[in-house]
């Protein structure tokens, strides 16, 4: 008989038991694969975004408005709140930030750079030892001229060879000799040796070199002793790249001060970040990309209406652009403890050309000022390099200019204006003034670019600025006579030669005749009808706001000539930009279509409001605008996150395809 073998119920319980136990283990070991994966992909993004924020990427380049650049800057942040208090290690430690920053945009050229660095700092040391004030000046003139001579180098070669070929009749070619260096030492063609790039910055850099060395000569500024701090000095990475050019001795002082930063001090800072992000990102990129660049690609695709929209458009693109750069370098440099100088100042609430150069580009002006202008002789006397700055520049422009016409009118401006300084005694002084002005205008046009339209550019700031100045003392019966006479001529051009810049003068001129005879008006009946405070000050108000609409937009038209020779070979600028300016001026002067207006305008809509937000907001009175700068600053600091998370979501919204470059790293 069969045994029964009894199966008791604890040996199934077992049984479910150790199965249980085996699918949580295979679960727990299936997920613990999964977790290492996940870490394993993760740890392979982190080492390839490290790898390639740390190579050379021209895709990935660390500008202000790109992640990449914020993630550099955490790092950069962590090490400033590690070194703070050690000077010279956080100094070095910034120095080495500021070689790779420039490394990530300009790549190789980081060499040139260092070069830089270490000739400015031995230049200065061999100037202050120098025995005798001879030796020191002779020093002194050879950094100042390998300086010039690096930066034309790079800037200028195409604009000497041009002027040579056009002088002799020959065909002489560039070579870019340090990529020839290059390759010598590579030992293959790695590097093309027929076309001269520009190296991001290099203008703003060499400025402050040569500023830092004069102001040791002159010995307002001692020797940085240390070639660490100097190399900080020199590759400050927010300034590096589009200014503003800071004098020695405004931020040498702050090289030997140890990090602090108040709460204050901190939301100033974020204030400045956003305010600059708003301005390059929706204000600029947004009008380029949508209808400045189209515009100026192609003009004659282009109604004479949108033409001239799109150069009222450049006009807060490039401040939008340029100044928002200045405050995201500003509040940059700020969170690391380090101030900059103030390089805009509301320029278009200027009242004439003169007032916009105090406004505008600040720091330049203020180099331009110290190092050109006055050593020129100022509003004092004429010196050597007044009369060849101006006869250079008068032969350059005529070479240049290809028209024999426009040739013999600039020897005879010229011719007139050295008479003038040779016969008329009781009028020399003033004569030398504006010579010495006029220098200063044309070289800073040529500091921008190597070609035709920039050195137009400079030359109508400085007629505007020589306009501004005779007319100032003029009185109103002789200013409503003479923009009569002005008009009338215009007319006459126009009406026999019916050149489109002729329509365009005559317009200007007549706009210009109405405001004066309503003014003339008023002074004739000032006595009945201006004798109350409130007509006064209402009047006063007009008037101001009419001279910083005049100004507006005679800054706008010399910007045609300036646009238009911007992001060009500089093999072919002089060509390509004349092309642009004479296209833009032939629509803008030619017959313009009414009925089609609305429909563009609307078509333009998005384009209208932000350019229309961004004048208003620009035309704020400025102590609203401090005002709303420290209510921002005083808030809670979770406040303030919140805003950056939103004005970043905000900001998101507006940026394009391909991140636009600043329009001042080309210069």
């Amino acid at each position: 008989m069969a045994k029964l073998v009894k199966f008791p119920i604890f040996q199934t319980s077992k049984y479910y038991y150790f199965t249980a136990k085996a699918g949580r283990i295979q679960k727990n070991y299936n997920f613990a694969l999964d977790f290492f994966d996940k870490i394993m992909i993760d740890t392979t993004l982190i080492i390839n975004f490290i790898r390639e924020l740390f190579s050379l990427q021209t895709r990935l380049p660390l500008l202000f408005t790109s992640f990449y650049f914020w993630a550099f800057f955490a790092l950069v942040f962590a090490g400033i709140a590690l070194f703070g208090s050690k000077v010279l290690l956080r100094n070095t430690f910034l120095m080495f930030c500021g070689l790779f920053f420039y490394f990530k945009t300009s790549g190789f050229f980081v060499l040139v750079l260092i070069f830089a660095i270490l000739l400015n700092y031995l230049c200065a040391k061999a100037i202050t030892v120098a025995r005798t004030e001879r030796g020191g000046k002779v020093r002194l003139i050879i950094g100042l001229v390998v300086n010039i001579l690096l930066l034309c180098y790079f800037k200028y070669s195409y604009f000497v060879i041009d002027v040579i070929n056009s002088l002799l009749g020959i065909q002489l070619q560039v070579v870019d000799v340090f990529a020839e260096i290059g390759n010598v030492i590579a030992g293959n063609t790695r590097f093309d040796v027929g076309k001269i790039v520009l190296p991001v910055g290099i203008s703003f850099f060499t400025f402050q070199n040569i500023s830092y060395i004069v102001e040791v000569y002159r010995r307002k500024v001692q020797p940085i002793s240390s070639l660490l701090n100097y190399g900080f000095f020199v590759s400050f990475f927010p300034s590096l790249m589009s200014g503003p050019i800071i004098r020695a001795d405004e931020f040498i002082p702050q090289i030997y001060k140890p990090y602090f930063l108040t709460k204050k001090q901190f939301g100033i800072a974020v204030f400045w970040i956003l305010n600059g992000l708003i301005k390059k990102i929706i204000l600029s990129d947004y009008l380029a990309v949508n209808f400045v660049d189209r515009i100026f690609e192609n003009p004659t695709m282009f109604s004479g209406f949108e033409n001239l929209m799109g150069l009222f458009g450049y006009s807060l693109q490039i401040y939008a652009d340029f100044s928002g750069y200045t405050d995201i370098a500003t509040g940059v440099a700020m969170l690391m403890g380090f101030y900059l100088p103030v390089n805009f100042n509301s320029p278009y609430k200027a009242v004439n050309a003169g007032q916009f150069w105090k406004r505008w580009h600040i720091s330049l002006s203020r180099w331009l000022q110290n190092y050109l202008y006055i050593p020129l002789g100022g509003n004092r006397n004429a010196t050597f390099g007044s009369y060849c700055i101006m006869i250079t520049i008068s032969i350059i422009a005529m070479l240049l200019a290809g028209n024999i016409y426009v040739s013999a009118a600039i020897a005879l401006v010229v011719t007139v204006s050295l008479l003038f300084v040779r016969f008329q005694r009781e009028r020399r002084q003033k004569i030398i003034t504006n010579l010495n002005m006029m220098n200063t205008m044309l070289l800073g046009g040529l500091w921008h670019g190597a070609s035709w339209n920039f050195i137009i550019w400079g030359g109508l700031n400085g007629i505007g600025m020589l306009v501004y100045k005779f007319w100032r003392n003029r009185n109103i019966y002789v200013k409503s006579l003479l923009l009569t006479v002005a008009a009338a001529l215009a007319g006459v051009w126009l009406r026999y030669s019916g050149y489109p810049i002729a329509k365009i003068a005559f317009v200007w001129l007549a706009v210009l005749w109405c405001g004066t005879f309503v003014k003339l008006i008023y002074n004739i009946t000032k006595h009945a009808i201006g004798s109350s405070e409130p007509h006064g000050k209402v009047l006063t108000w007009l008037s101001t706001a009419w001279a910083v609409l005049q100004t507006f937009v005679f800054i706008t038209f010399t910007r045609l000539f300036f646009r238009s020779g911007s992001n060009l070979d500089p093999s072919e600028a002089n060509s390509q930009a004349w092309a642009t300016a004479k296209n833009m001026v032939g629509q803008i002067g030619g017959v313009w279509h009414f009925d089609v207006i609305p429909n563009m305008l609307w078509g333009y809509r998005n384009v209208f409001i932000i350019f229309a937000i961004g004048m208003i907001l620009h035309w704020l009175p400025e102590h609203f605008k401090r005002r709303y700068r420290l209510w921002f600053a005083q808030m809670p600091v979770w406040t303030i996150a919140v805003v950056v998370v939103f004005t970043v979501f905000v900001l998101y919204q507006f940026i394009t395809a391909d991140l636009q470059k600043f329009i001042y790293f080309q210069f």
